[in-house]
């Protein structure tokens, strides 16, 4: 029995130790992978236009390195290019350039651009619930709550909109 615990004490640090390298391997790649997207988009944007698709990668690139002033702008050109190419749903954009202004903090900007999104897509339910978490930030909880609901109308199963509604039904008492 005494012989059997280094060997067992070594499997297991071996298999801790080959999990820990897959992770570690997996984020490399991953981080090289979108690095390398950044790269090759940068580089083309700054010689060419390109299509509304382009800019909004390279603003979801940008903004998931939380660099949101220069990612609105990619999604900005993102809409003007969208125009050019008649493309009719720019709900991703607007919501895009919503969540940019929202995590700087800018809420009215933040719900303009949501509400935006709303009019090309009005079943957009990713775009319902930042609007509804813009409308929580400022404290208007009636508002918020409101498209909560709006959200599990369409969607009843999602467990954001179930939780914040939840919440927020606890604080909130309606005027009368």
């Amino acid at each position: 029995m005494d012989n059997n615990f280094p060997t067992l004490y070594l499997a297991i640090l071996i298999v801790l130790l080959g999990t820990v390298a897959w992770f570690v391997f997996r984020q490399l790649f991953k981080t090289r992978r979108i690095e390398s997207a950044l790269s090759r988009l940068q580089s083309k944007l700054s010689q060419e236009k390109g299509t509304a698709q382009e800019y909004f990668e390279l603003g979801s690139i940008l903004l998931s390195k939380n660099l949101a002033t220069q990612a609105i702008a990619q999604f900005q050109k993102a809409l003007k290019a969208a125009e050019v190419e008649a493309e009719s749903n720019v709900s991703p954009i607007y919501n895009a350039i919503g969540y940019g202004h929202f995590i700087q903090e800018q809420y009215d900007l933040a719900i303009r651009n949501y509400k935006e999104a709303l009019k090309g897509n009005p079943n957009y339910v990713t775009a319902l619930n930042n609007l509804a978490h813009a409308y929580e930030k400022k404290n208007l909880t009636s508002q918020a709550l409101e498209v909560y609901e709006q959200v599990l109308g369409q969607d009843p199963k999602n467990s954001t909109a179930k939780r914040r509604a939840n919440s927020l039904r606890k604080r909130y008492v309606p005027q009368t």
